[in-house]
């Protein structure tokens, strides 16, 4: 991609998240009363993933005219990723955001969405996320109130001193991958680490592993870019990061319901425009790695094959694994096939929508994205 190319295709995905942007609103007037809440998330306050959240939080506010007031909390500083969800649920924040697979095993249903199923964009993802979770409502999420969810942009695995150009030059390397992506390393003969990612960037420089797999956004969310030389594109076995953004249910049973109307109104808003921001944030990691001399890498077709075969037994273990938790075979295959025809689905809208994403088939990157 050159730079001219590339430009024009972050501009386009900045275009359609800002089309999410509703003008101000004239708030009503709400009871003297103020309610305080607390919303915590674990991504360092520069990051995108930071600021739009603390735009909800700060929206929220002028939309309530006052009557609610929010104390934001970035970077782990009131709860770490994996304590995040206990952390609501017992109200030491009344909103939390971080994954599943930081407390893996604890939401067994939603893991299935970390499966390597290859959604081609975050956008296609994240709407499938959604859907998932409200055709299923898994019991893992019964203590809270869901306010969205969303997935990681494609699978990309990004190493500091040798490139992945095939399957056997992953053999014997440490890459960072929690859960499900530890078991997808694993698969394809990595060794996987389960490093907290505000640890990564260290542990790659000091060479205490070797490399992470996530996706282009981090090289800048993260700074991995300034640690790392090489990222290699696997989006066809894409295995996202699910993440939930959730509220203590005595905390949104207390809203008075003209708070609550409009509270609920902003939540639909922002996960459409949280989504996209997903999407979209792979086009700012990928341009801040060619700042960084990084090299991105695409498998040949051949290759290609030889990943996606190595991967099934990651989701035949899955499914046994969750057969061996009661339920049925056939239920979990359902989930599965469930996941792959909404990403199907949502593939198809992404294409008629005209949502870029940096990596994917060619019918959603930028080139079939520009208006000639």
């Amino acid at each position: 991609m050159n730079k001219k190319t590339l430009h024009i295709s972050m501009l386009c995905a900045l275009i359609i998240s800002l089309a999410f942007i509703l003008p101000d609103l004239n708030p009503p007037a709400f009871s003297a009363d103020v309610i305080r809440l607390k919303v915590a998330q674990y991504f360092p306050p520069p990051s995108f993933q930071s600021k739009v959240l603390e735009e909800f939080c700060r929206d929220l506010e002028k939309r309530t005219g006052g009557a609610v007031k929010v104390d934001y909390y970035s970077g782990g500083s009131l709860l770490k990723a994996p304590n995040m969800f206990d952390g609501v649920v017992s109200g030491i924040a009344d909103i939390g955001y971080s994954h599943v697979f930081y407390t893996a095993g604890r939401m067994p249903v939603t893991e299935a969405a970390g499966l390597p199923l290859g959604y081609p964009s975050a956008w296609v993802g994240g709407q499938t996320l959604n859907d998932f979770y409200q055709e299923f409502k898994p019991k893992e999420f019964d203590q809270v109130k869901v306010l969205w969810m969303n997935t990681t942009p494609p699978s990309a695995i990004a190493t500091a001193k040798k490139p992945i150009r095939k399957l056997e030059d992953l053999k014997g390397l440490t890459i960072r991958a929690p859960g499900m992506a530890g078991e997808v390393i694993k698969a394809l003969g990595g060794n996987p680490a389960p490093t907290p990612m505000i640890e990564v960037y260290d542990a790659i420089a000091k060479g205490v592993i070797d490399g992470e797999a996530s996706n282009f956004e981090t090289l800048f969310a993260f700074k991995f870019a300034e640690v790392v030389k090489y990222t290699t594109s696997v989006w066809q076995i894409n295995n996202p990061y699910p993440f939930y953004l959730v509220m203590n249910k005595k905390s949104y049973e207390k809203l008075p319901p003209d708070v609550r109307a409009i509270f609920d109104s902003l939540v639909g808003e922002y996960k459409e425009r949280y989504i996209l921001m997903w999407n979209s944030i792979d086009f700012v990691g990928k341009a801040f790695g060619l700042s960084k001399g990084v090299e991105f890498i695409d498998l040949p077709p051949s290759e290609l094959q030889v990943w996606q075969a190595a991967v099934i037994p990651v989701i035949d273990d899955y499914v046994q694994r969750l057969v061996g938790k009661g339920f049925s075979d056939t239920e979990v295959k359902g989930w599965i096939q469930f996941l792959r025809e909404r990403s199907d689905y949502w593939t198809k809208k992404q294409i008629e929508l005209r949502i870029p994403s940096a990596v994917g088939p060619p019918e959603v990157r930028p080139e079939a994205h520009i208006i000639k």
